[in-house]
C-alpha cells in the first residue's frame, strides 16, 4: 500500500514543479523582462511568490496526505494482525484448530475396577481449573478426541470403554493437554482428586512432562442454527 501512495505523491511533485517552468516561460522572454516597466517587474514577482506559496500549500497537504496513507496502512495491518491472533485464539478454544505448546500427557491405566466417567471429567474440570488451554483424550488404539466446552463423557455399555462426544474409546486413556506444567500436576495431585481416586482402585496414573505438546484432534464445531452475535 506504501509505495503505490510514494509514487503518486513523487509525480504529482514532478508535475507541479514542472507546470511552474511553464508558467514561467510563459510569462515572458529575458528581452521582454528588460523591457518592463518597475511596475510590472514587481507585479510579476509579487506572482511568483504567491505562486510559490500555492506550491508549498499543495505540498504540505500531499505530505500530510502521505502521512496519513502511511499510517492507514499500519492500521490495517495492525487491525489484521490482530484479528488475526483472535481468530486463531478463538479456534484454539474451540477446538477447530491444532495446538502445540508445553504440558502434560497424562496415562491413566485402570486397577481392579474400570475407570468411569466421571473420573476422567474430574480430571479435565481440574485440568481446566488449573489453566489447561487445549485437550484431547485417545485410548488404546483408536483416534483422539478433542475436548472443549461441551465435550460430554459417559460409560460404554463394553467394559473398559468410554464414549466421548459419541466416540468410543477403549482403556488405557491417555489426556494430552497444554497448560502450566506445575500447576496442572498440582491439580492432579490433591489430596482426594484424580491421582487418588484412581490409585484407590488399584489403577495408575502416569504424568509426564513435554514441551512441545501437540494437540492435533480437531473439533467438528458445525453450523449455528438460532444463536447469532448479540
Amino acid at each position: 500500500m506504501r509505495k503505490p501512495a510514494n509514487l503518486m505523491i513523487a509525480l504529482l511533485l514532478a508535475l507541479l514543479g514542472f507546470a511552474v517552468a511553464v508558467q514561467f516561460k510563459a510569462g515572458g522572454t529575458d528581452a521582454e523582462l528588460s523591457s518592463a516597466r518597475p511596475e510590472d517587474l514587481v507585479r510579476i514577482l509579487s506572482d511568483l511568490d504567491a505562486q510559490q506559496e500555492r506550491l508549498r500549500g499543495e505540498i504540505s497537504d500531499l505530505e500530510n496526505t502521505q502521512r496519513q496513507l502511511d499510517s492507514g496502512a499500519q492500521g490495517r495491518d495492525a487491525a489484521l494482525a490482530e484479528a488475526r491472533k483472535r481468530a486463531d485464539e478463538l479456534g484454539i478454544l474451540a477446538g477447530t484448530l491444532p495446538a502445540e505448546g508445553p504440558g502434560l500427557q497424562i496415562d491413566l491405566t485402570a486397577g481392579t475396577e474400570a475407570i468411569k466417567s466421571e473420573t476422567v471429567l474430574d480430571a479435565i474440570e481440574e485440568l481446566r481449573g488449573a489453566g489447561a488451554e487445549a485437550m484431547q483424550i485417545a485410548g488404546a488404539g483408536g483416534p483422539a478426541v478433542r475436548i472443549v466446552a461441551p465435550t460430554y463423557f459417559v460409560d460404554s455399555p463394553l467394559a473398559g470403554r468410554l464414549v466421548v462426544d459419541g466416540t468410543a474409546i477403549a482403556a488405557p486413556y491417555t489426556i494430552t493437554v497444554i497448560g502450566g506444567p506445575d500447576t496442572m500436576r498440582t491439580a492432579l495431585n490433591i489430596p482426594g482428586g484424580v491421582v487418588d481416586s484412581v490409585r484407590q482402585h488399584g489403577g495408575t496414573v502416569s504424568v509426564r512432562e513435554m514441551d512441545p505438546v501437540r494437540v492435533n484432534a480437531l473439533h467438528n464445531a458445525g453450523a449455528l442454527q438460532y444463536a447469532k452475535p448479540a
